[in-house]
């Protein structure tokens, strides 16, 4: 069927599809909802909320409820168990609950969260409670129109390529969006059957105390924090870890809204989402801003500087606490002490590992990889130090198998005190590793290419960069691609350009919104020379996306 033939099937879906459907007066919005499914990709469903085969909905997301539930009945035996749980978003408990409902219908008992928790926790709950999998449902930073679903594994961690593919290879048998829900009753029908079981308190508790078992530095210090949930699901858990400490928490971002009224984007990489918690650190003289993304699983800082207060990419965040956790655990460090960073994250927090005697692993881009290495260090007995990755994401402790804004929240906290204990800020100790290391800048662009004419492009652009990558900048050493497998790492369409001087520039698509993505990591001996060889090198990678 082509767009049209889709769109006029939904309209026989039910009233309140139709009406929205049939709304629509543009044409290019209609092809835009229907001219392919929304993909279940390896992150799992993410996208616009909406009626549409490519929307988030009920359907969709039954369709994907559906689909693996007959992979986790064919990879399983006995009883299959899952837990599922969301975040503050748009329609997140809906989408809960109709997941629930269709998971139940195909006896597979559920744990339900009752109310909203961060990625991490329903990561830690999966294994506390001996599920075969989990399910959340989130868009991560996206603006709120967004909404997604993620898939774990029995361990907690995103399902793997491999996982991944099998799981969408059943989804993708799905055809008919309203078989689904055929059968499927209410969720107070399954909640009196013993099928559905809500949980909160309990296992919420047992995650926090995961968290403060990472605790690595609890002196006394006068340190003040802003800390901001941006609407989300951040508040109760991060508060708890941080209760010993001067926390003021932002009040015109302290209740979960969907709708995220006081920003443009709930995304803490940007100064935008955090300007009012800078303000408010002005007021009171706070040393550090915190902000948490919607399901907690990223975190990003501002740092008093002066009469100002500078936002920190996750690249430096990162470093910083590699240097800060070494230190801290400098006695127990040994040969088997591993750190874990992805191919775009740079350098700079690995040359610190290395130098406290960690040994450096890396993996492709998305947390999971991570997850999944995680899990073969308990086989091979190697320990896992600390895992991140340069978009905001951080893992401390085994705890969880996904990037945990609550323990890296703690441990920020922690690592400031440390050093404000010693006369000094971030910046100082930034500043102090700069000196011993080098100067490295890092910076991402984001072009966004929507819809079908979008998607073709970037494909027509990543051919490009294959065939003519290395004559279109100076100084190319190396060039990687990631496309065919790099030593043990799963195929992933990405390419790396290695240059002389230690530099590098990463090429991706992005694999859960419409955007290109690309990654610089500029090694100079100071900022000016540095942002000089960025400037000239972005100017190029523009020319080439825009034209």
């Amino acid at each position: 069927m082509d767009y049209r033939d889709k769109y006029n099937v939904w309209l026989g879906f039910d009233e309140k599809t139709k009406a929205e459907l049939e709304s629509i007066k543009d044409e290019k919005e209609i092809e835009d909802r229907f001219y392919k499914d929304l993909a279940f990709g390896t992150g799992g469903l993410r996208g616009i909320m909406g009626a549409g085969t490519n929307r988030m909905n009920s359907y969709t997301v039954g369709k994907a409820t559906k689909g693996f539930a007959d992979y986790l009945k064919a990879n399983n035996g006995g009883k299959i168990k899952v837990c599922i749980a969301c975040d503050s978003r748009l329609n997140s408990n809906e989408f809960l609950w109709d997941a629930a409902r269709v998971f139940a219908a195909n006896d597979i008992k559920v744990y339900a969260y009752t109310r909203i928790v961060p990625v991490p926790v329903l990561s830690f709950t999966t294994r506390l409670l001996g599920c075969n999998a989990g399910v959340m449902i989130t868009a991560s930073h996206n603006p709120k129109e967004y909404n997604g679903y993620k898939v774990y594994d029995s361990t907690g961690c995103q399902l793997c390529t491999d996982d991944a593919n099998n799981a969408i290879s059943f989804i993708n048998k799905i055809t008919d969006y309203t078989s689904v829900y055929k059968n499927v009753e209410s969720a107070e029908y399954y909640v009196s059957e013993k099928k559905i079981t809500g949980i909160y308190e309990n296992e919420l508790n047992e995650f926090i105390k995961a968290v403060k078992k990472q605790s690595v530095f609890e002196e006394k210090s006068d340190l003040k924090i802003v800390y901001t949930p941006l609407h989300g699901t951040g508040l109760v858990p991060v508060c708890e870890t941080l209760k010993n400490m001067d926390v003021t928490v932002l009040d015109s971002q302290r209740n979960p809204d969907g709708n995220f009224p006081t920003v443009k984007s709930p995304n803490p990489e940007d100064r935008a989402a955090l300007t009012l918690a800078i303000e408010k650190a002005k007021e009171i003289d706070a040393d550090i801003v915190l902000g948490t993304d919607p399901d907690c699983d990223r975190v990003g800082i501002a740092v008093k500087d002066g009469s100002d207060f500078v936002l920190f990419t996750g690249n430096q965040t990162g470093a910083l606490l590699v240097k800060f956790i070494c230190e801290m655990k400098k006695a127990q460090l040994n040969e088997k002490s591993t750190l874990v960073k992805t191919i775009v994250t740079s350098e700079l927090g690995a040359n610190i590992g290395r130098k406290y005697g960690v040994k450096v692993e890396e993996t492709l881009t998305g947390f999971k990889y991570i997850g999944d290495k995680i899990n073969a260090f308990e086989k091979d007995g190697r320990e896992f130090v600390i895992g991140y990755e340069e978009s905001y994401g951080y893992l401390v402790g085994t705890h969880a198998r996904d990037k945990d804004a609550v323990v890296s929240s703690m441990l920020i906290c922690q690592m400031a005190a440390w050093y404000k204990n010693q006369g000094k800020t971030l910046v100082d100790g930034l500043n102090e590793i700069y000196d011993e290391y080098g100067y490295y800048l890092d910076f991402l662009d984001s072009f966004v290419l929507k819809g079908k004419d979008g998607a073709e492009k970037i494909q027509s652009l990543m051919v490009t960069f294959r065939e003519k990558g290395d004559t279109l900048f100076y100084g190319v050493k190396e060039v990687i691609d990631y496309k065919n497998g790099i030593g043990d790492l799963p195929k992933e369409n990405v390419l790396k350009y290695i240059f002389d001087d230690g530099s590098w520039i990463a090429v991706r698509p992005s694999g859960t919104e419409p955007k290109i993505k690309v990654y610089y990591s500029i090694v100079d001996s100071d900022k000016k020379s540095a942002q000089n060889k960025l400037d000239k090198v972005r100017d190029i990678m523009g020319g080439i996306i825009n034209a």
